[in-house]
């Protein structure tokens, strides 16, 4: 149970109706992480653009190499939350849940590409020391084809994650009684 007061979806009314109803809509239900939000609607929706912004938007990075960065990210900070929410969204492009339960215990064994695994290294390291020198890394990043675009979005969506993360985490957001399946992931 979450360390705030939350508003259930029956009780909203008004912005908060409004922004459950956008999210519904646009997400396929109502995450624990979009409630934990209700008390500031507008922080709740300028939250889900910057989302929206850098998991769905334009970018040189596939959608399954930003869902594979907030893993990692996600099992750096032993965010629980998160990893199931994005590792059931990478496996929607998978379709293999040997590989996704490989993926979330040591990214290394779940037969990534080069690409993939350097980018989840990035994401890893960058998570757990943020102040170190990543010149090396990023310069292996573009030996593997990524331009400074792509480094620049997976670098916001590290960010990005260690963001939610502490407010999963800072705030006790559980995963959904539901389960973390039915969100629209294309």
């Amino acid at each position: 149970m979450a360390y705030i007061d939350i508003i259930e979806y029956e009780q909203s009314q008004g912005e908060l109706r409004e922004a459950y109803d956008e999210l519904i809509s646009s997400r396929g239900k109502l995450a624990s992480i979009h409630k934990i939000h209700s008390l500031n609607p507008k922080a709740m929706m300028d939250h889900m653009d910057l989302y929206m912004t850098l998991l769905y938007g334009k970018s040189p990075l596939k959608r399954l190499h930003r869902e594979m960065i907030g893993t990692a990210v996600s099992i750096a900070n032993d965010c629980e939350y998160c990893q199931l929410h994005h590792v059931e969204a990478m496996n929607h492009y998978w379709k293999d849940d040997d590989r996704a339960a490989r993926f979330l215990k040591d990214y290394r064994t779940a037969d990534l590409t080069e690409l993939e695994e350097a980018l989840c290294k990035y994401a890893f390291d960058h998570t757990k020391s943020p102040a170190v020198d990543k010149k090396d890394q990023l310069e292996r990043l573009k030996e593997l084809g990524l331009d400074d675009r792509a480094i620049l979005d997976a670098t916001m969506i590290i960010a990005y994650f260690n963001f939610v993360n502490r407010i999963v985490l800072g705030l006790d957001v559980a995963t959904e009684e539901s389960g973390v399946g039915g969100y629209k992931f294309d």
